[in-house]
């Protein structure tokens, strides 16, 4: 079994030689050419670092990030199957900042989420990363529902987030004139930023600390030496191999897997168990027309049902200005499949054989099929999102038009993990 990451002791160095096909280096380039770090390097056969970090999203170059800073002494890479980071998970969510609400109280989600939204305001006016604190309400707009607020208002206060304010019918106007609610629950301290910036900010902190990242590097195995590479001077030094799929291989001590859509599948490579198993799950937003998006000033979401593992479709402002509706949460056929058509068999066989779906199913059915019904049929959508802005009509809703058309239909996708056997 390979270690996912082993206690950090006696190892030390910096990144030996460049690797063709997408090397970065701190002081490199992009040009595919093997390339020493600065700092110096020494001839090797195949690339060698102290720790490897599989995933270049947002987790994998946090991490990475984390590690250097922490250990400077170490030579440390990243490895992305892509030509470019972050352009999958973290490139594709609705770019909000969550205050930690929703969390059970003392739940390391929780503490994290809290802390998280403070550090990551504060790397942002560090870095000078443009960001919005535009608030939040989560609304009620059923008697009903009214119980379920105050009791994710008390879970809120329990988790110590700041600020946070229960209102009624004339302050919710005051916030959100357009909107209509019983009582809402009012979050200042929820904003919105660009994920896949912060996340390439996070990648250059990286490099500059001596860092480098290796992209179009797909791995296809990963396991423990059997002997030292030919030539090699490094000996059984690094005797983890990780191998792609072009037979091209690195060599390290340590390896932390950050594989998002795919940390199940890299953590079996890695002789780790795959569970939980990821389940992919396609979000469908609309775009509201640029000349009503003042109908939205912040973020406006429903009060979540904890039967279902969803927060419910919402209204969300974005960095450009536009306003997306949604998402709905409808099961996907593709790992990394962001259009309804999109298609893997092995990623279908793997939902049906492995992920423990049917059981998933069976425990939401009713959700799922309200959720197929509202991907299938725009109006019922439109009909949920007048239960909070009752001036959204159909017509003022874009077309199911081409992908390069500013008022889109977009597609999205995020992933669900489902541990049942």
């Amino acid at each position: 079994m390979v270690p996912a990451l082993r206690y950090l002791v006696g190892a030390c160095g910096r990144a030996r030689e460049g690797f063709a096909g997408g090397f970065l280096g701190a002081c490199g380039s992009a040009s595919g050419r093997p390339r020493p770090l600065c700092g110096g390097g020494r001839s090797a056969s195949t690339s060698s670092f102290d720790i490897v970090i599989v995933g270049g999203g947002i987790v994998g170059l946090a991490s990475a990030r984390a590690l250097i800073l922490r250990h400077p002494s170490l030579s440390i890479g990243v490895l992305e199957k892509e030509k470019d980071l972050a352009v999958h998970q973290t490139g594709h969510n609705s770019g909000v900042i969550h205050s930690g609400i929703y969390y059970k109280p003392e739940s390391l989600k929780a503490k994290l989420c809290v802390q998280g939204a403070a550090l990551l305001y504060e790397y942002c006016q560090q870095k000078g990363i443009s960001y919005k604190q535009c608030g939040k309400l989560i609304v009620a707009v059923e008697q009903e529902e009214i119980p379920r607020l105050q009791a994710l208002y008390e879970r809120g206060l329990q988790n110590g987030i700041q600020g946070l304010r229960l209102i009624q019918q004339e302050d919710i106007k005051k916030k959100e004139p357009y909107c209509r609610g019983l009582m809402a629950i009012d979050c200042p301290h929820t904003g919105i930023v660009d994920y896949r910036q912060v996340a390439l900010s996070f990648a250059q902190d990286f490099q500059e600390a001596g860092g480098s990242v290796l992209t179009n590097f797909e791995v296809k195995d990963i396991e423990m030496a059997k002997e030292s590479p030919s030539r090699s001077i490094d000996g059984m030094q690094y005797p983890i191999v990780i191998k792609n799929t072009k037979g091209e291989e690195i060599r390290c001590q340590y390896v932390v897997t950050c594989a998002g859509l795919y940390s199940d599948r890299i953590s079996e490579l890695s002789g780790c168990t795959p569970d939980p198993r990821i389940v992919p799950f396609r979000g469908d937003y609309l775009l509201l027309k640029p000349e009503k998006c003042y109908l939205v000033k912040g973020n406006i979401y429903p009060v979540p049902d904890s039967r279902f593992p969803f927060l419910g479709v919402h209204f969300t402002p974005r960095m450009d200005g536009s306003i997306w509706l949604g998402p709905n949460a409808v099961l996907a056929f593709k790992r990394e499949g962001y259009r309804p058509f999109d298609f893997s068999a092995t990623d279908v066989m793997d939902i049906i054989i492995n992920s423990g779906l049917i059981k998933l199913a069976s425990q939401n059915f009713s959700y799922g099929v309200t959720e197929m019904y509202k991907a299938c049929f725009l109006g019922a959508t439109v009909k949920y999102l007048q239960k909070f802005i009752p001036e959204i009509t159909l017509w003022q809703q874009p077309m199911k038009v081409s992908d390069n058309d500013i008022d889109c239909f977009l597609w999205h996708c995020f992933a669900f993990t489902c541990s049942f056997k």
